[in-house]
């Protein structure tokens, strides 16, 4: 992502989604999926960025602040990881408004697997949309 074009942010080659989305969502998955982990439900804040992810004219952050607020995100996830109590780990926790059911571990593998899937699809649409 460094030195990205500011102009790229937003394309969707084949329909495919933007960078900027990837990144957007990238950010809030981990603090949704962190949040039910700690047993919580989300803020309005949390439902205002999902419902704005994707939506370029909801947003006025660069790519670099897309990136530096994604960091900031996996840094908290993993203070998060440091002070979770392995004796939690296969605790219950509800999931969305449907309280649909996971345990901790469960939240925080998938969360590890969805930021990974949307980092090979964010570095395959950055490399489409700048070769």
């Amino acid at each position: 992502m460094q030195d990205f074009p500011a102009h790229l942010l937003w394309e969707r080659p084949a329909n495919v989604a933007s960078v900027g989305f990837h990144l957007q969502h990238l950010t809030g998955v981990l603090d949704r999926l962190f949040t039910y982990a700690r047993g919580e439900v989300l803020s309005p804040n949390q439902l205002a960025a999902l419902a704005s992810e994707g939506k370029p004219d909801e947003t006025s952050l660069s790519a670099q602040e897309l990136v530096n607020t994604f960091n900031e995100q996996v840094e908290k996830a993993i203070a998060q990881l440091r002070s979770t109590d392995e004796q939690t780990l296969t605790e219950v926790r509800g999931v969305g408004r449907a309280q649909l059911p996971s345990t901790v571990i469960g939240l925080l593998t998938h969360a590890a697997e969805h930021t990974m899937r949307h980092i090979g699809q964010l570095t395959v649409t950055v490399r489409v949309i700048t070769v």
